[in-house]
């Protein structure tokens, strides 16, 4: 630890916000009496946020009284005798309970509880407090939210109405409903406290306390300084790790296991990482046994330490080339700063996160951790305030000075009317939650309304502009139409998906190459003029990529881990999906089936190459041949005929062979064969369970498709699926399914 200031940042901190804020009017019904407020604290975490509040009460002794009771693992050496950092910060400690019962498991838990229970009445009698102030979701927390309500006094509960997906939920809300106010951090957090049936009157959507701080945090002249301190002279900003996993205690094997993979991956990844033991939940031993057993602790890339003062923790994250474990540090203040993190397991899902974070839910291989590393390591995200806008403190204080002593103490619930029928269907609810998707063709410009049903509720076509300006204009313009629209149409637009030809970065949703269909699409940013606009995350993906993704979510490949999806339309396109994840490939380019070469001498492709797939078996390739045999007078057979000025193309090839014209029957014979023996190439070397094919050539395929794999395919091979896909609009479904999973698997 730092030796302790003359004045704490925390409190300068707060003294500088106060000199923009008019001094604070006393209630008119405390004027003699000022307001005892006891701020229990049980842990770093905890104090992180409650510290800037004691500031701001501490700050105005002529309206409240502040006691201050530590407890909890504050007082345990192991994990670094923490309530030194609030003796440091100059807060007179009033009650210190020893709480905690060793052990590591569950049972020590309810033990520790129990123990707060006994030891809580006497110092809460002693103190008298009009209100007490508890933070968040640990089971000391509610073991004194369970004591004051027992003892009849005022409960404020800090960050209630968060959902994060283990056990601290079941605390978090049983806390919320012994609380008699309460102050959040976001509108989501607000609105599950209204439908958990608390009284609005007596919500507060403040904001994280601890942003007040952090959003100016970065902005530090000292921070290279600190890095030093805890890591090395030789560490730069951005070129190091902070980690930090704790236990989940309803699945303490499985949080064992991913602690030991995340520092397997930290070792192999091989950059200077700072450790931070765990928290004091059943579990937390066991998981030090692994890192002592890997000598973590000798290791020279990393450092393992059991507290790191607030101050510099947020330096150090706000520097990070990377934040990894299962903090809620990782998925609310790291925001702040725009900081790659990566969330391992389930103990934070159903946080709301800003885009800086990947979840690795189910982290169950070192090589999945790594590939998260090598995403994540190094990048920069835009700040995100989710989580507050730096007024929590100011607006906590004076919703503290509304409390009216005199109100009755029994808490209301205000219970929603109940109506005779209040069932819903649930296609209903599905089809509400909606995605805008955009797909840019060479000749048309379409927008969609596409519900979670993969129903496509309202379309909207345009022929495509040439210029970017142009196109760009073009698709806000239908975009705003629709979005208009959905909510006459009761569509709530979660998200844009655009689909397009080329060669796409997904990750940054950019158009690297377009096809020469589409010109002028060359190192396009699509995403941020979209975003922008509209105020609505965007995802771009490649046609053919957007295809298989329909198919996995609403066609042939729901339910299946590897399929491949060929587009025949124009030009020869598709999607893979491996082990239920669509491949990209190191330079976005993988799947471009159609640029599979099947002759060395074949006619030429339009990516300048002969002999590719898309030069044989394309729409453009059947038309290029239908001209050629029309030009030759032979094409047409009796009853077919060709108006003037009507271009040739592939359908007069389809139907000159249908009626048997045995040139244009040897055009598509070859056609077929060509896309055949791609596949073959493709179930050689992927293996995949199932091939669909999409688009308007689809159905003429099928056959010689299947008759080539018979023929050609390898014996394991020769009995993969081959279907055509029922869907209507695969584009348009694919760009919505970005949005509709993306979406809802952030909000899981």
């Amino acid at each position: 630890m730092m030796p302790g200031h003359a004045r704490n940042p925390h409190e300068l901190y707060y003294l500088k916000t106060q000199k923009a804020q008019p001094k604070m009017e006393r209630s008119e019904k405390r004027s003699k009496e000022r307001l005892r407020v006891c701020v229990a604290t049980c842990n770093r975490a905890d104090y992180s946020k409650l510290a800037p509040i004691m500031f701001g009460i501490k700050s105005h002794p002529e309206i409240f009284d502040l006691e201050v009771v530590v407890l909890g693992s504050h007082l345990i050496d192991d994990y670094g005798n923490t309530f030194r950092m609030i003796e440091q910060d100059e807060f007179d400690i009033g009650s210190k309970l020893h709480t905690i019962v060793r052990g590591e498991d569950e049972a020590a838990m309810v033990e520790s509880v129990g123990l707060a229970l006994v030891k809580l009445p006497d110092v809460l009698q002693r103190l008298a407090p009009d209100v007490l102030l508890v933070h968040g979701d640990r089971f000391d927390a509610l073991a004194l939210a369970t004591a004051a309500a027992l003892m009849n006094i005022r409960i404020l509960h800090l960050e209630g109405g968060e959902v994060s997906g283990t056990i601290d939920d079941s605390i978090r809300h049983a806390i919320s409903k012994l609380a008699h106010y309460h102050a959040v951090c976001t509108r989501s957090a607000e609105r599950h406290l209204i439908s958990m049936c608390e009284d609005h009157s007596h919500i507060l959507l403040a904001g994280c306390p601890s942003y007040d701080k952090l959003l100016s945090a970065h902005q530090r002249d000292d921070y290279t300084d600190i890095i030093k301190s805890w890591l090395g002279d030789a560490v730069k900003e951005q070129d190091y790790i902070v980690a930090l996993q704790h236990p989940v205690t309803t699945n303490i094997k499985n949080s064992i296991k991913i602690y030991e993979l995340m520092l397997d991956a930290l070792i192999s990844f091989n950059k200077k990482t700072l450790v931070l033991f765990p928290n004091i939940d059943a579990g937390s031993k066991e998981m030090v046994r692994v890192m002592r057993r890997k000598g973590i602790e000798q290791h020279p890339n990393f450092r393992a330490v059991k507290h790191v003062p607030f101050d510099q923790f947020i330096q150090l994250v706000a520097h990070a080339g990377c934040m990894i474990g299962n903090s809620s540090c990782g998925v609310r203040e790291a925001g702040a700063f725009g900081t790659p993190v990566i969330n391992l397991g389930t103990r934070q899902t159903g946080r709301e996160t800003g885009e800086n974070v990947l979840h690795v839910r189910d982290a169950d291989t070192h090589n999945k951790i790594y590939h998260a590393l090598e995403l994540q390591f190094g990048k920069r995200y835009p700040c995100s305030k989710i989580y507050g806008d730096g007024n929590a403190v100011q607006r906590i204080l004076k919703f503290m000075q509304t409390i009216d002593l005199s109100e009755p103490l029994q808490k209301k619930f205000c219970f929603p009317p109940v109506k005779e029928c209040i069932s819903q269907d649930i296609d209903h609810i599905l089809e509400t939650q909606s995605a805008l998707a955009v797909d840019l063709g060479g000749t048309n410009l379409r927008v969609a309304i596409v519900s979670m049903k993969g129903k496509v509720v309202k379309k909207y076509i345009q022929l495509n502009p040439k210029t970017f300006e142009e196109r760009i204009e073009l698709i806000l313009t239908m975009s705003k139409q629709a979005m208009a629209d959905a909510v006459h149409l009761n569509c709530r637009i979660l998200g844009v998906g655009v689909s397009t030809g080329g060669r796409v970065n997904p990750q940054d949703g950019i158009v690297l190459h377009s096809t020469k269909l589409i010109n002028e699409w060359s190192s396009v940013d699509i995403r941020t003029p979209l975003s922008s606009a509209l105020h609505l995350p965007v995802w771009v993906d490649n046609d053919g990529n957007c295809a298989a993704l329909a198919e996995r979510k609403f066609g042939h490949g729901k339910g299946m881990e590897n399929f491949v999806t060929i587009i025949t339309g124009t030009g020869i396109g598709g999607g893979i999906i491996q082990h239920n994840d669509l491949i990209h490939g190191s330079t976005f380019c993988a799947a471009e089936l159609g640029h599979i070469v099947v002759s060395l001498e074949g006619p030429e492709c339009m990516c300048g190459s002969h002999g590719c797939i898309e030069a044989y078996s394309s729409g453009l390739a059947l038309q290029r041949e239908a001209k050629r045999l029309h030009d030759e007078d032979l094409l047409l057979v009796e009853g077919m005929t060709v108006k003037n000025k009507e271009q040739v193309n592939a359908i007069h090839l389809i139907e000159a062979a249908r009626l048997g014209n045995s040139k244009a029957e040897s055009v598509l014979h070859t056609a077929g064969t060509a896309l055949g023996l791609g596949i073959v190439n493709i179930l050689h070397m992927i293996n995949p369970s199932l091939v669909i094919l999409s688009g308007v050539l689809a159905p003429h395929y099928e056959n010689p498709v299947r008759q080539v794999i018979s023929q050609r395919a390898l014996l394991s091979a020769q009995e993969t699926k081959v279907m055509v896909s029922e869907l209507e609009d695969p584009a348009l479904l694919g760009a919505a399914s970005m949005v509709l999973d993306y979406t809802t698997r952030r909000t899981y």
